[in-house]
């Protein structure tokens, strides 16, 4: 495939917090993914940071910024935002940087230091913001929203609380596992059930954290790759990052309201399902080619939403999916093996890199007790404010 690049370093910074600066766990990952790759930082021909709208210019300058502390040496730099998409939007531009020819080694960072509590929108009066709106008008914070979403789930596919429940059990059995992980403790879908209630009927054991953390992968040509003696390396084969379609019938907020499909009909599936179709469509593989998936876990209820938007599994069928295990580890198609946001909490320009990193060692084979047998085919998946959606393949 001529659109594939190699991943030669991968690292993170444990996720949790610890009340340092982003640039900290940014820089750290960044040493821990060259180091990884054989690698020094003036190796390097260019760097894209993902940015976090919470660290003042520095955040929204994070290219700069973690050339800056790695030490100048000439590297082009770029910085991109996408919310929670981020992370991706910046590997999908460090992959057209190396296709483009423009630079052989590209490092990709994001790191956050995350407010206590849920986000919020930054200050200001700001009436043609959706997000500022959803918060002004709906009151609707992000658990809010996740509590909806769950009903919805309820009330058209029957899914239960036990379900939701056991989501979290089995993604906190992988995290138990992760060294990079926040949370490193087994939970029952007792102690789930017992947890306090957030936003009806998710409890807080169904809800991920608000995080620290940081991630980082060197992306290289194949080219390079070969004279770097890396010969079958992890290769990124495909980078979803579509917009929705007219009209949206499906409400997901910021978003406050619909479209009216009366003059235009609505696209054949969704837009989260179209974030996965593109990524199949250009890595020229399908759901069934899968080893295992990384997803974005805001909510128990949401990873079984993924498993029908990534099609897994038909509409209706996640909770199948998971009732049979199919998505434990060891299971058909394990999801969220690395304990995913439930394990770790959101680290908002970190988190779709840190699923990279997942993939990456799982299809070395490198993942330890949380080894996927034969992994061959990784994706992730997460989806950022504004219709950004994101969705990378990786393959070995």
């Amino acid at each position: 495939m001529t659109g594939e690049v190699a991943v030669l370093g991968a690292g993170l910074h444990p996720w949790g917090k610890q009340q340092r600066p982003f640039v900290e766990y940014g820089v750290a990952a960044a040493r821990a993914a060259l180091a990884d790759a054989a690698l020094d930082w003036r190796d390097v021909g260019a760097i894209v940071g993902a940015d976090t709208v919470r660290g003042g210019y520095p955040g929204y300058v994070a290219g700069a910024t973690f050339a800056r502390a790695l030490g100048w040496q000439g590297a082009r730099v770029t910085s991109v935002y996408a919310a929670c998409a981020s992370g991706a939007q910046a590997i999908a531009t460090a992959r057209a940087q190396i296709l483009a020819g423009l630079a052989e080694v590209v490092l990709v960072v994001g790191a956050d230091a995350a407010p206590k509590g849920f986000f919020r929108p930054a200050g200001g009066e700001r009436p043609d913001d959706p997000d500022w709106l959803r918060f002004r008008i709906l009151g609707a914070t992000n658990p809010a929203y996740f509590g909806l979403y769950a009903r919805r789930r309820m009330a058209v596919h029957g899914d239960t609380l036990e379900d939701f429940a056991q989501v979290k059990v089995k993604n906190a059995a992988m995290g138990a596992l992760n060294p990079y992980a926040r949370y490193r403790k087994r939970v029952t879908a007792r102690e789930v059930a017992a947890s306090p209630v957030v936003a009806d009927p998710l409890r807080l054991l169904d809800i991920c954290a608000t995080s620290d953390g940081g991630a980082a992968l060197v992306l290289a040509g194949m080219e390079f790759a070969r004279r770097h003696s890396a010969a079958d390396p992890v290769r990124i084969r495909a980078v979803s990052t579509v917009t929705p379609r007219y009209p949206t019938t499906v409400l997901d907020l910021p978003d406050i309201a619909t479209d009216s499909a009366a003059a235009v009909e609505p696209a054949a599936g969704t837009f989260r399902e179209s974030i996965a179709r593109a990524a199949y469509e250009e890595a020229g593989v399908g759901p069934e080619d899968l080893s295992l998936a990384e997803v974005y876990d805001l909510s128990t209820a949401l990873e079984l939403q993924w498993y029908e938007d990534l099609g897994l599994c038909g509409e209706g069928e996640a909770v199948k999916l998971l009732r049979d295990g199919a998505t434990a580890h060891g299971g058909r198609i394990p999801v969220n093996v690395s304990g995913g946001l439930a394990s770790f909490g959101e680290a908002v320009p970190a988190q779709a890199i840190a699923q990279v990193c997942e993939l990456t060692w799982q299809l070395r084979g490198t993942a330890g007790a949380r080894q996927v047998a034969g992994a061959r085919v990784g994706i992730s998946a997460n989806q950022g404010l504004f219709g950004h959606g994101s969705a990378v393949i990786a393959v070995r």
